[in-house]
């Protein structure tokens, strides 16, 4: 059984024999959250979609606010189970233990600042570039594993090599993050030849080496036999960062598609709702009488903040009911799947809505396709500059590249990393303005 006191931990990933000196009083973990609000990584996200197209008349969500939202939710997670467990473990009292809000938070924020522009169709433009596209002819050329890393390209694996990896010209790797917030954010803590049948995984081959070592210091066990490709539990604290995420996606697009009249209040009320029983229902009517809340839009905001406090009090009850199967790595699923009934059950009848008049819309389809164009013709452009740097175009676009991209590496995968990490890290304006210039669509002014 894993034990939370050695879960938790302040060390640093490329600092654990520094101690640098402190001038504040601010904890180990309340720096990773400074050093991800401050870091430009984090700052894009404000022009990366999170579901519908940017920026638009109506402001909604983009990944920036959906991140702070996510981590609003997540620190009071991990400050209710702190609350509980503390009760429960007195020797956890007065210990790291008491930040586990602070590093659920911190986590939140991180857990998108992989994904490459366009969200999920960016990421199957990277994927199927090499498994159906032009890039299918490297598979010969490079190792296994990296093909299996490339062809299932992924947004949280991506979010742990950009907080751990030593680029170019840079002493130490990635963030210098702690220990528990890397783990807390590694959703899926298994190689990519260990993918699912949806493709997800937790870590890149040249990131593999950071994870081993993370698991092997905060006892996270490894659950995969010799010869088998690497897969370990995850850290408990995984599953507080992906109840605040489903929590968060699942209420807020319904907000944002009632924004843009693509649901009736009518039938958000009805939603909402739905997640209380007639007692309650009644009472939340009757304050918003009461509050005089009279435009739609605000009752919808009143009826969101209402769902989320009573997710967040269910997936609390449930992971505090759970804390024995997590700790053993027996737990399966997530913590939404194992709420109450009446919740799991509302729950579904929104997640199914979504898929059927959000995700489904011709709003959103429509940046899916413009966006999968967009990151296959960047894929194919740059890809084919590193195999043929000799040639002029291929000089002018390399030249584009930041210094800090191993883009000029004698190493192949190398450099076709580099060209991910370069993509991937673009916002979706850069990622439009990138391709319209290369294509000789537009020019710039000067």
């Amino acid at each position: 059984m894993m034990n939370w006191q050695q879960l938790i931990s302040n060390k640093r990933l490329g600092q654990e024999q520094r101690h640098p000196e402190r001038h504040d009083v601010r904890t180990e973990f309340k720096r990773d959250y400074d050093r991800l609000i401050f870091s430009a990584p984090f700052r894009r996200l404000q022009n990366k979609t999170q579901v519908f197209p940017l920026p638009g008349s109506v402001f909604v969500h983009n990944r920036l606010t959906h991140s702070l939202e996510v981590a609003s939710v997540g620190m009071s997670l991990g400050n209710d189970v702190a609350r509980i467990l503390s009760d429960r473990h007195p020797e956890l009292k007065d210990t790291l233990f008491d930040e586990i809000g602070q590093i659920v938070a911190t986590a939140c924020l991180a857990h998108d600042m992989g994904n490459p522009p366009f969200g999920h169709s960016g990421e199957k433009a990277i994927q199927t570039f090499f498994s159906e596209g032009p890039g299918s002819d490297l598979q010969r050329q490079v190792s296994r594993d990296f093909w299996d890393d490339i062809t299932h390209f992924e947004g949280n694996a991506n979010a742990f090599r950009l907080l751990t990896h030593q680029f170019e010209g840079r002493r130490q790797g990635g963030f210098v993050m702690t220990y528990s917030t890397l783990a807390s954010i590694v959703k899926y803590p298994y190689a990519s030849s260990a993918a699912s049948h949806k493709g997800k995984f937790g870590f890149f081959c040249s990131e593999k080496a950071n994870y081993q070592k993370i698991a092997d210091e905060l006892g996270i066990f490894c659950i995969s036999q010799p010869g088998e490709p690497l897969r370990y539990v995850r850290h408990p604290l995984v599953y507080l960062v992906e109840a605040a995420d489903d929590i968060c996606y699942e209420i807020m697009d319904l907000e944002d598609a009632h924004k843009l009249k693509l649901l009736s209040y009518g039938e958000i009320a009805m939603l909402m709702l739905g997640f209380f029983d007639e007692t309650a229902q009644k009472s939340i009517l009757r304050r918003i009488e009461e509050e005089q809340l009279t435009d739609d839009n605000e009752k919808v905001v009143y009826l969101r903040a209402c769902v989320i406090g009573k997710l967040e009090n269910e997936c609390v009850r449930t992971f505090v009911e759970h804390e024995d199967d997590i700790l053993n790595g027996r737990f399966e699923g997530s913590l939404i799947d194992h709420i109450a009934p009446l919740q799991a059950e509302a729950y579904r009848r929104c997640a199914e809505l979504s898929r059927q008049r959000i995700y489904r819309s011709k709003v959103v389809l429509d940046v899916e396709l413009s966006g999968y164009k967009i990151m296959e013709t960047l894929m194919q452009q740059m890809t084919e500059a590193i195999m043929h740097p000799e040639r002029y175009y291929s000089q002018q676009l390399i030249g584009r590249v930041s210094s800090q991209y191993a883009i000029h590496s004698d190493d192949l995968e190398t450099r076709v990393m580099a060209v991910i990490d370069y993509i991937s890290g673009m916002t979706d304006i850069y990622a439009l303005d990138v391709f319209q210039k290369i294509n000789g669509i537009s020019l710039p002014i000067v």
